[in-house]
């Protein structure tokens, strides 16, 4: 398919988003840093998702009725994972509020527990709406039976992944700011991109290996028999060969390939390890850094995510 950026934006933004947002509830639940530092992370969550949203607006063809997408909650993933990202807000903005009493506080206090209950809860809330605005973003793609590519098992865990790998890291990178994070985050960190990057090729090398599940004479209605275009379609390109004709050169994906797992893997582990073996380090510019670097890396295996997904009515132009 022809990449649209609008829409890799869309998805490397929110996902790392949702990421700080699941991470920030996280810190606000065990205590870790002080109060600004998870009110940060919920801050900036929310500000990366929204961006993330908006910029999915663009690739519509009339962004005006992109409302009417909160209606088809029923059928549609892109309407569930609207009414999941409106829900989302309303823990976050909860939390938020809890983290700006205690951080507006001229010294801390042991808080009421209707103060803890509302935090709590808030926190529980938001990490279970995130994980699943993630989850219904993924299912687009994953629920699309005409790309195959999208259909594989690992489509949906390697959304996940991404959002809590870069989510991770830039709520690590507040932290550390804050001086509230140890080096079992890097060691979080390193195990996180190893396993993404794992997942990634094995996800590579199946849809690389795997034959279309139908070929040119299933797509005109005659199986069984050997058809051969001679002539095109069309005269002219129209949506369906613009959108869904974007061919990839084999020897360029293997090479964005390398470069996408050495941003959002190779390079963030390595700055991930003086956080990792040294103490005294001051891990904020390494773990932003490396931060970075895993969004750059995402974005890198989001257009190819696109570009390489291949759809059964090509078979027919």
């Amino acid at each position: 398919m022809n990449p649209a950026f609008s829409v890799i934006f869309f998805t490397t933004l929110s996902g790392a988003g949702y990421g700080l947002l699941l991470w920030s509830a996280v810190a606000a639940l065990a205590g870790w840093g002080r109060s600004w530092s998870p009110l940060a992370g919920v801050m900036l969550g929310l500000a990366l998702a929204t961006v993330g949203l908006l910029s999915s607006l663009a690739h519509l063809g009339k962004p005006a009725r992109a409302w009417r997408a909160f209606w088809q909650w029923r059928t549609s993933w892109l309407s569930r994972e609207g009414v999941m990202a409106v829900l989302t807000c309303v823990p976050a903005l909860a939390l938020a509020v809890v983290l700006l009493g205690a951080a507006i506080a001229a010294h801390p206090v042991t808080p009421a527990p209707h103060v803890v209950a509302t935090r709590t809860v808030a926190a529980l809330a938001l990490i279970a709406c995130t994980l699943a605005t993630v989850y219904c973003t993924a299912m687009i793609y994953a629920s699309l039976k005409p790309i195959p590519a999208w259909r594989h098992r690992a489509v949906v865990p390697v959304y996940l992944l991404f959002a809590l790998l870069t989510g991770g890291l830039l709520c690590a990178t507040l932290l550390a700011w804050d001086g509230g994070i140890g080096n079992g985050a890097a060691m979080a960190g390193i195990a996180g991109a190893i396993v993404l990057a794992i997942v990634k090729h094995r996800y590579w090398r199946d849809i690389d290996t795997t034959p279309l599940p139908m070929r040119r004479a299933d797509a005109v209605g005659l199986p069984g028999r050997s058809v051969d275009v001679f002539e095109r379609p069309h005269t002219e390109t129209n949506y369906l060969t613009r959108e869904m004709g974007f061919v990839l050169a084999r020897r360029h994906a293997r090479r964005l390939r390398q470069i996408a797992v050495m941003l959002f893997a190779v390079l963030p582990a390595l700055l991930l390890v003086p956080v990792w073996l040294f103490v005294h380090v001051d891990a904020a510019p390494w773990l932003a850094a490396a931060a970075l670097s895993a969004l750059a890396g995402a974005g890198v295996e989001r257009w190819l995510f696109f570009a390489q997904a291949r759809h059964l009515v090509t078979l027919y132009y």
